[in-house]
């Protein structure tokens, strides 16, 4: 008698999980393909539409392209010997999170960087460690940690050439870089 009821229990559960893939796997994945910004809106709420609202024209199917769009904003920059990322970031770094929280196929490298004051080891691991903030704030925001990685180029890719404050100010940073582009 257990045997009979959980035999149907079985066919029962996996009937059931089998209607809902069919229905809930197609029209998602059609309507992140056709990228419309209405189907963003009604899947990922207010704040993906926010994201894909601001997109308009030729770049509403992809708002990281369009430079009217806080998504095209892609490096913050750190104080001296800091890896605290500063609050007028913030905004810039939360619509990446609920973009990546929208679009779970989507995947970035957060390069970290430093200022050319320092060993090599030293400027390696500050990288490393702006890298893994941004990181640890995006997953704060909605994205996963596999959508993520990080790695440090330390001073070796300095964004400005100089010796003076204003060249170090630039140099320190985090670039997002998302994959494909």
């Amino acid at each position: 008698m257990r045997r009979i009821l959980f035999t149907m229990l079985c066919a029962l559960v996996l009937a059931g999980c089998q209607t809902t893939t069919s229905k809930d796997a197609g029209a998602p994945v059609e309507e992140r393909d056709a990228s419309a910004a209405t189907s963003g809106a009604t899947t990922s709420g207010t704040s993906g539409a926010g994201v894909n609202g601001a997109a308009t024209g030729a770049n509403a199917r992809n708002p990281l392209k369009d430079p009217n769009n806080i998504l095209s904003k892609r490096i913050v920059y750190f104080d001296y010997d800091s890896y605290v990322i500063k609050d007028e970031y913030k905004p810039m770094v939360e619509a990446h999170g609920r973009y990546l929280q929208a679009n779970r196929n989507a995947r970035m490298t957060i390069q970290g960087h430093t200022d050319e004051r320092g060993s090599r080891e030293y400027n390696i691991a500050l990288g490393q460690r702006r890298a893994d903030a941004l990181k640890k704030l995006l997953v704060l925001y909605g994205a996963t940690e596999i959508q993520i990685e990080t790695v440090s180029f330390g001073k070796e890719k300095p964004r400005r050439d100089g010796h003076d404050e204003s060249a170090w100010a630039e140099n320190r940073r985090d670039e997002i870089v998302f994959v494909g582009e």
